[in-house]
């Protein structure tokens, strides 16, 4: 098994996910969502609630950046 430098696999927690926050409305899940879409961005993950996503549907499919929604 390897490991990234500086890592360590002598126990300890594992961190806590951060909740996930829509990039558009700004909700915020506590939990996973996996009703929600991920979009990938200039290299940058967004995530959007399952209202934004319904409401930009077509902009979605058409594969437009949500700076054009």
């Amino acid at each position: 098994m390897t490991s990234l430098p500086g890592g360590s696999d002598n126990g300890g927690s594992a961190a806590e996910p951060e909740p996930l926050v829509c990039a558009r409305c700004g909700t915020r899940a506590e939990a996973p969502q996996p009703t929600w879409t991920c979009s990938v961005e200039n290299g940058v993950r967004h995530y959007f609630c399952d209202t934004c996503s319904r409401e930009n549907l077509r902009a979605i499919e058409g594969r437009l950046d949500s700076a054009w929604w």
